[in-house]
């Protein structure tokens, strides 16, 4: 075996957050950026002597050519096995699944999860550990530290095997095997939903849009629901994955998916739409004339989730975000299990699932999932919803109303202030913490502050901390706002403003969600100084 030890020298801004890192394409591009990146992370995680690795990703522009560097750099750093989705595919979820069922030591994620693709947008890589989850802090940290010491990476002189045909190959001593990218999570979804009870839905008349966004999971749904479920042809829509999404941005929501919502809100519309995003990890439920807010879908999964075929048993505990709505927690409560509040990321969610503590976690960003794997996963959330509605034989928009007049309606929304000089941002966050002792009592905009706090989190697993995951400010009627930056921009940054409100009244549940919260936003932008410092008038996208 031919290795070639390359001197390098470190490459700043290289530390990877809850998502890995993610940059412009170009920048990933540059000679020896992608190569010191593969070899911090083979440092970070121990090295992968001996090891066996999944290798796969969304199939963005450069997907291809990545995988065929990170494949001839493993081998060159002693790994004994790849397992690689054939043409570079893997979904986010099929990927955690197929480190679990092969017990491999963990796996190379190329996603930039929902942001854009091609040439002049962006890539992203992360490493998922061998509970097929994301790496947890210490091993990002240690990742970190190795970006701001390595000196050498290590490369294969021999070209990687073709990895457009499923077959075993040898690249310098290492086996690399290409396998159907689809063929496990299908037998996977095969034992957590009832694919005859969906198939007796479909052949019943009821219809399906499912968009693809020309992303990832076009083959994986194409696969399920018009192969094993019979839904006819069409119902999967930008079905065919592409290195620049068709010029989509793939991010399931009413901007980027426009097209979905305006059919499902026409007068042609279908009895249920649904999309995914990128990577596969992200969706969202339509009905006639009706979107299911992540958050209420997070918290209409608990409380149906024994129907599935999967979960007779029932919840063990229900987890979100904490900028998720509290919609969840009322399922929680009347379930009688444990609810649990974490900074948002999924690998917070790993440790309660790997504890037995949790059965379904979500968050607001329309990321929903539950302990079948540790990712968050779209398309299964679109199947245990298809799961529901063929054993309720209740539309969408009836199985909503039902959970709000069990449950109440919890009002919310996010306001994304995208792409802000990071200077700004920081400041405003930075000033936002400094006074928070100053606002209870104060009231701003007609709204009395009663509470208000930066968010930590004690994990129950472990007794770690995590410190300043956003500030939240609750008012006296029960509403709240909360404030945080987001790290899944490769620009800038991006400014999450959640609010939301409680609303116990049934003849109260079908009101303009912007106009029951427009005093909690007024109040928020008052008290952060949103528009003043930014020069804002409103946000980016509305969610």
């Amino acid at each position: 075996m031919a290795v070639s030890i390359v001197p390098t020298q470190p490459i700043a801004g290289q530390k990877p957050g809850t998502s890995g890192l993610r940059k412009k394409t170009r920048v990933f591009m540059e000679p020896g950026y992608l190569e010191n990146y593969v070899q911090a992370i083979i440092e970070g995680v121990g090295g992968v002597k001996d090891r066996e690795i999944v290798v796969g990703g969304d199939g963005r522009y450069f997907n291809d050519a990545a995988i065929a560097i990170i494949l001839r750099m493993i081998a060159a750093n002693g790994a004994t096995k790849a397992i690689v989705g054939r043409a570079g595919i893997l979904s986010t979820p099929a990927a955690s699944n197929l480190i679990r069922k092969r017990a491999a030591y963990g796996g190379f994620v190329l996603s930039a999860s929902h942001n854009p693709g091609g040439p002049d947008e962006d890539f992203g890589l992360k490493f998922n550990v061998a509970n097929g989850g994301p790496a947890p802090e210490p091993v990002t940290d240690a990742i970190f530290e190795a970006t701001k010491t390595i000196s050498e990476f290590r490369i294969v002189e021999e070209a990687a095997p073709p990895i457009d045909v499923v077959g075993t190959f040898d690249l310098a001593g290492m086996t690399v095997e290409i396998v159907d990218p689809v063929a496990d999570y299908v037998e996977m979804m095969r034992g957590l939903v009832d694919f005859e009870r969906i198939r007796a839905l479909f052949a019943s008349g009821f219809t399906l849009r499912f968009d693809a966004m020309s992303a990832v999971t076009g083959p994986y749904a194409t696969a399920i629901l018009e192969g094993e479920l019979g839904a006819p042809k069409g119902t999967v829509v930008n079905g065919t994955p592409l290195p620049d999404f068709g010029h989509h941005h793939p991010d399931p929501n009413p901007v980027h998916a426009k097209e979905l919502f305006d059919v499902m809100f026409g007068p042609d519309a279908p009895d249920m739409g649904a999309a995914s995003d990128g990577d596969g990890d992200r969706n969202i439920v339509l009905g006639r004339g009706i979107s299911v807010a992540p958050s209420d879908s997070l918290a209409l999964l608990a409380a149906n989730l024994h129907l599935a075929k999967g979960y007779t048993s029932g919840v063990k505990g229900v987890a979100r975000s904490m900028p998720t709505s509290r919609a969840a927690d009322r399922v929680a409560a009347k379930l009688g299990v444990g609810m649990y509040e974490t900074p948002t990321g999924w690998k917070f969610f790993g440790n309660l699932l790997d504890a037995g503590m949790a059965t379904i976690c979500g968050e607001e960003s329309a990321g929903t999932g539950s302990d079948h794997v540790r990712e968050k996963d779209g398309l299964w959330a679109i199947l245990i919803w298809l799961d529901v509605v063929a054993t309720r034989r209740m539309s969408i928009a009836e199985i909503v109303a039902d959970h709000w007049k069990t449950y109440g309606r919890d009002y919310y929304s996010r306001h994304d202030y995208e792409a802000l000089p990071t200077e700004i941002a920081d400041a405003m966050l930075a000033d936002l913490r400094g006074g928070l002792t100053d606002l209870p009592g104060k009231v701003f905009a007609g709204m009395r502050v009663a509470t208000a706090d930066d968010f930590s989190y004690t994990d129950p697993t472990d007794g770690s901390v995590s410190s300043k995951q956003g500030v939240r400010i609750g008012f006296e009627d029960g509403s709240r706002a909360v404030f945080r930056l987001s790290g899944t921009g490769t620009q800038g940054a991006t400014l999450r403003l959640y609010v939301e409100c409680f609303e116990p009244d049934p003849a109260r549940h079908d009101l303009d969600p912007q106009m029951v919260l427009a005093g909690v936003l007024e109040a928020a932008d008052v008290i952060a100084g949103i528009e003043k410092r930014t020069g804002r008038e409103r946000p980016d996208v509305i969610t």
